[in-house]
């Protein structure tokens, strides 16, 4: 079968190598690096699963930003481009779905459209009656930074938000690609696959917001928050899982997700959902006053990047920290390797580690790594459980 990929972002360079293992795939995207990487058999994004795959399995898999190539002969066409949430919109910008799905539909207008971006609740119906046409349908992802491919070939579920034989067959496409085959494969209703994925990142940014509230107040009170959530973790109902505290949540998905869950609620009374997001910049605000309580002269941000095994620091809940700071006029530097250049948003980025020690009062880290053991003393994590 062939199957085009629209966007090769993690979403879609994952789904990419996933489905060239049995399928002819087209991967299209209007970036030519990326496009050049792939079709040099490098991954587009920080992955190892992905780059294995390239160097050592076969796949049928070709890149193009050519439109025509992409779109003319595919059975299926996976949307897989960015849906940043709009503040002023309040809600997501799917304009790249809406290009993509017009030029697919004007190329090939046999063809099956699968989006796989994030969407607001109702999306789908809207766009078909908007379109005009029926050969769409949203089959959501539950992917991890670094470890897409890996989440793919090893999925907890596969979920497609239509009930028909065309979605029964895009669903056993994915199975088909996965080395772990015992997976539950749920076809639902086109607003209740939208749902799925928007409450179920709304439930995990819950959870994290939670434990950084527990670690609020043990901090407050001098009180030993690991003890806490140990104890806390241990009925099997709560769980030892996603309890590590951090700056806030950040991330690709559930900054913006839970804000689109939040707009979805217009009109229909809620508490939770509001505590959600605001809760991560109360976290944020804590942080930030917790540091300043110690008089530094110049804040050190250890790595943009919030977690080991990622590239990305887009919705990093540093870039947070860093505004708050810069708000109280307070001097910073940055060491992050990611980045070549001489300074990041008017901050000095630092040539070396050593250099960052040394220019550094305290530095602030989201998570601790062997590089920061020696310099304990100077470090500000609540990084209790060294892991995520």
């Amino acid at each position: 079968m062939k199957i085009t990929i629209a966007g090769i972002g993690y979403v879609g360079a994952s789904l990419a190598v996933l489905l060239a293992q049995n399928n002819e795939v087209v991967a299209y995207d209007i970036d030519l690096e990326r496009i050049n990487l792939i079709n040099s058999k490098k991954s587009p994004i920080f992955d190892a699963d992905i780059q294995d795959f390239l160097d050592n399995k076969k796949l049928n898999l070709i890149a193009t930003h050519e439109k025509e190539k992409a779109f003319r002969e595919s059975t299926y066409v996976i949307v897989a481009t960015p849906t940043n949430y709009d503040a002023e919109l309040n809600h997501f910008d799917t304009s790249s779905i809406e290009l993509v799905i017009q030029d697919v539909f004007s190329i090939n207008p046999d063809a099956i459209v699968v989006i796989k971006s994030t969407v607001p609740l109702g999306y789908v119906e809207r766009i078909k009656n908007d379109l005009g046409v029926d050969r769409i349908f949203f089959s959501p992802e539950f992917l991890r930074e670094g470890l897409a491919l890996y989440d793919n070939l090893y999925p907890s579920r596969i979920v497609v938000g239509e009930r028909s034989e065309r979605a029964q067959t895009f669903a056993n496409l994915l199975l088909e690609g996965a080395i772990k085959k015992d997976v539950p494969i749920l076809l639902t209703d086109s607003s209740e696959g939208e749902a799925i994925k928007l409450f179920a990142n709304s439930y995990l940014a819950m959870r994290v917001a939670y434990f950084n509230e527990l670690d609020m107040y043990a901090e407050t009170h001098d009180l030993n928050s690991r003890q806490m959530i140990e104890g806390i973790s241990l009925d099997p109902r709560i769980g030892n899982y996603y309890n590590n505290p951090s700056f806030g949540y950040g991330g690709f998905c559930l900054p913006k997700d839970t804000k689109q869950l939040l707009a979805n609620y217009d009109q229909i009374p809620q508490n939770l959902i509001a505590a959600i997001v605001d809760s991560n910049n109360t976290r944020m605000d804590f942080i930030v006053e917790q540091i300043l309580k110690r008089n530094p002269k110049k804040v050190g941000i250890y790595r943009l990047i919030m977690k080991a095994g990622s590239d990305n620091f887009r919705s990093s809940a540093m870039l947070g920290l860093i505004d708050r700071f810069q708000n109280k006029g307070i001097e910073l530097i940055i060491f992050e390797p990611k980045i070549v250049q001489q300074n990041f948003n008017g901050i000095p980025v630092a040539s070396s580690f050593d250099t960052f020690v040394l220019s550094s009062d305290i530095i602030v880290a989201n998570r601790i790594d062997d590089d920061l053991m020696p310099h304990q003393f100077k470090v500000y994590s609540r990084d209790l459980f060294k892991l995520d």
